[in-house]
């Protein structure tokens, strides 16, 4: 099969499934052709199979705003025409299941009828396309894509309440290749982060309110007061500075280590012994995941999409937003029981499986010859 996959080319995790998601099935045989404004910061090669294609906005005096929508929509357009495309699938409503939409309209003016398949990957839905102003054109572009997806049942949950959608919403998860993680964990050298006797707590996010990065280090200096301690701040944004400040107020700035934005996450997940997820809400928590992955156990709030990933005293432990003393308090009980704390990293492990790329893309696959068959 053709097919077309829009997305974000970003560090943020619509951006990361979906790059994934393509390079999985060019490997299942397909033929896969990114769209986006920049290359995906995970598509690091490109083969016979799978292609980019970069969308250019021409510059006119008279838009204050370039109109990428309208690039998008018309680059799809000859996409799908040139190379015979038989599948769009868009990652995130808007811009881009608005601009297939287009697409769409434009093609069957042509005799062709091309599907649309449109995955909900959070914010797009709870934050952006909440917005009055958006509202309209996000309630439209779902209910006119072919098939929708979203990465979890409270996403799914959250767009029946904001939207007036009368699409059946199929529920997907985000997935990671396992396999990946195996090998990475093989040739883990921890000694490069850390002494023998310290513990690795690691956060990994883009440091944006939503987020409450600050938690983060107000529960590591809590667990660094009970033991030797090192954190791993990976990622990058707009909160990073005052986290840095504070750090230093609270004299634990040795101790940490910032990454900023990196491709080597997974690599860094192997050394961790915890991650540290406080988020305000978070659709699916795909940080979580690759923590798992890599077997470490959690420590998230209980909002959105995380406790379907992350299980109460399995695989790690659920808060209440905010709760400071709470994380704290579980992280230094579990970090003080190296027994308890081998058993979660391995049911971390043994979760994370059941989201492994070879359970979850085929249920895209199937999805895809519903519409074109």
């Amino acid at each position: 099969m053709k097919i077309a996959i829009v997305c974000y080319p970003t560090y943020g995790g619509s951006g990361v499934v979906a790059t994934e998601l393509g390079i999985s099935l060019v490997d299942r045989g397909h033929e896969v052709h990114f769209v986006s404004y920049k290359q995906p910061v995970r598509l690091q090669s490109l083969t016979g199979n799978l292609h980019f294609h970069e969308v250019h906005v021409p510059r006119y005096p008279l838009f204050h705003f370039q109109p990428y929508e309208l690039a998008l929509s018309s680059m799809l357009v000859e996409m799908v025409k040139l190379h015979q495309i038989e599948l769009l699938h868009v990652h995130y409503a808007i811009p881009h299941a608005y601009a297939a939409f287009m697409a769409k309209q434009m093609l069957k003016e042509a005799g062709i009828d091309i599907p649309v398949v449109t995955t909900l990957h959070g914010s797009d839905i709870t934050l952006v396309g909440n917005h009055p102003f958006y509202k309209p054109a996000v309630t439209f572009s779902i209910n006119n894509s072919d098939v929708v997806t979203a990465v979890s049942k409270d996403l799914r949950g959250d767009t029946f309440s904001y939207f007036g959608v009368h699409k059946e919403i199929h529920v997907v998860p985000n997935f990671i290749n396992v396999a990946r993680y195996d090998k990475i964990r093989i040739n883990c050298e921890r000694s490069v982060v850390a002494k023998a006797n310290e513990v690795i707590v690691t956060h990994v996010s883009n440091f944006r309110p939503v987020k409450r990065v600050m938690d983060v280090v107000e529960t590591f200096a809590r667990i660094r007061a009970k033991m030797p301690a090192k954190l791993m701040m990976v990622g990058d944004g707009p909160d990073r500075m005052v986290v840095e400040q504070r750090c230093r107020e609270l004299n634990i700035w040795e101790d940490v280590i910032f990454y900023g934005k990196t491709n080597e996450v997974s690599k860094i997940l192997c050394f961790s012994d915890v991650l540290l997820l406080p988020s305000h809400t978070e659709s699916f928590g795909l940080a979580a995941l690759e923590a798992m992955a890599a077997a470490t156990p959690v420590i998230s709030s209980n909002t959105g999409g995380l406790p379907e990933v992350n299980i109460h005293g399995k695989t790690g432990y659920l808060t209440d937003v905010g709760d400071v003393e709470a994380m704290a308090s579980f992280a230094v009980s579990l970090l003080s029981d190296k027994e308890q704390l081998t058993a979660f990293k391995q049911q971390a492990y043994a979760h994370a499986s059941l989201f492994d790329v070879d359970k979850i893309v085929p249920q895209y696959e199937a999805l895809y010859q519903q519409i074109v068959h």
